[in-house]
């Protein structure tokens, strides 16, 4: 727990009764971001009762007592070209309602997650998002230890982060992600209905988001 002025700021473990609060932060956090609408909400919904969350990784964060931000983790390997599979984890969605961006909220929250999931003997994080955003916390370039996307390439959007010196020596090959995050726009649009009426835009944060994701580490 962190005090700053009036105002206190805790990380715990989600509770069932946070849950509809923490979709409905999360809708808003992801709405129109990266497609017009957003599956994020569905996805926390179903990582929930998913065989591959890590509900000693779910948190939730507190401002002043009340709910204001989540972080969800799932398990994924590396698979090598021999066979192998090495063990590792996967964050996201991370959530911080919308009006509370750029206060510390949402680095408290990862800061927490990181420290717990090194302090449970994890082996290393691995995450897709935008380098900017993760690199202040130690993430890099899979592509340092030969760790490739599913089509065998390396994109600068996906990250590792080993959590003990010497993890990622030797794990070489491709991630398996969980299919928890497939999730079909159908069913977003059908779990969506019960949630206020939002309206869908295409924005620019779409486009460069698109191009981000296809962007290789070269």
């Amino acid at each position: 727990m962190i005090a700053d002025q009036a105002i206190t700021v805790r990380v715990r473990r989600e509770r069932s009764e946070d849950e509809r609060r923490v979709e409905e932060i999360t809708r808003d956090a992801f709405w129109n971001l990266y497609a017009p609408g957003c599956v994020e909400h569905l996805l926390v919904h179903r990582i929930r009762t998913h065989r591959d969350c890590i509900p000693e990784l779910s948190f939730v964060i507190e401002r002043d007592g009340a709910v204001v931000g989540s972080i969800f983790y799932t398990a994924s390997k590396v698979r090598s070209p021999d066979g192998w599979e090495h063990d590792t984890v996967t964050f996201g969605p991370v959530s911080i309602a919308p009006q509370l961006h750029r206060q510390g909220l949402g680095r408290a929250l990862i800061t927490h997650s990181i420290d717990e999931a090194r302090r449970l003997g994890h082996r290393a994080i691995l995450i897709l998002g935008y380098p900017h955003h993760y690199e202040p916390y130690g993430f890099i370039g899979a592509k340092r230890w030969g760790i490739a996307m599913p089509d065998g390439r390396y994109y600068r959007g996906f990250m590792a982060l080993p959590l003990f010196d010497g993890a990622l020596d030797g794990v070489a090959g491709t991630v398996v992600f969980s299919d928890v995050y497939d999730a079909d726009p159908a069913d977003a649009e059908v779990f969506d209905r019960g949630f206020p009426p939002k309206e869908k835009k295409v924005q620019e944060s779409q486009r460069i988001f698109e191009r981000a994701a296809q962007e290789l580490n070269e």
